[in-house]
């Protein structure tokens, strides 16, 4: 069973590498989440987050104002998810501890 869970882990961990390689470089001009219109035409959030963050919440903190304001129930749906995942291992490592004893 141990030998099983090292193969998950090394299987999950080569998946995650395969997946990035197929993203895309950082920081040139030319790809599209440095561009400021889509093919369609259309305003790149990216780009609508950087010009009106300031404008739209009066916050100096662009993270603050995307994380808060312009996501904040995906944020919230994020944070309920962690904390669940928080509590499901705390209960695993109670029960494991309350049977040892």
């Amino acid at each position: 069973m141990k030998y099983f869970n090292y193969l998950i882990i090394i299987a999950f961990g080569a998946m995650l590498i395969y997946a990035s390689l197929g993203l895309p470089q950082r920081g040139p001009a030319s790809e599209v989440a440095s561009q400021e219109t889509s093919i369609a035409g259309t305003v790149l959030p990216s780009a609508y987050y950087i010009k009106n963050a300031y404008r739209d919440a009066n916050t100096p903190n662009m993270v603050t104002v995307v994380l808060a304001d312009y996501r904040s129930i995906d944020t919230l749906g994020e944070e309920v998810v962690i904390f669940t995942a928080g509590l499901i291992c705390y209960m695993l490592l109670w029960r494991k501890r309350k049977n040892a004893a």
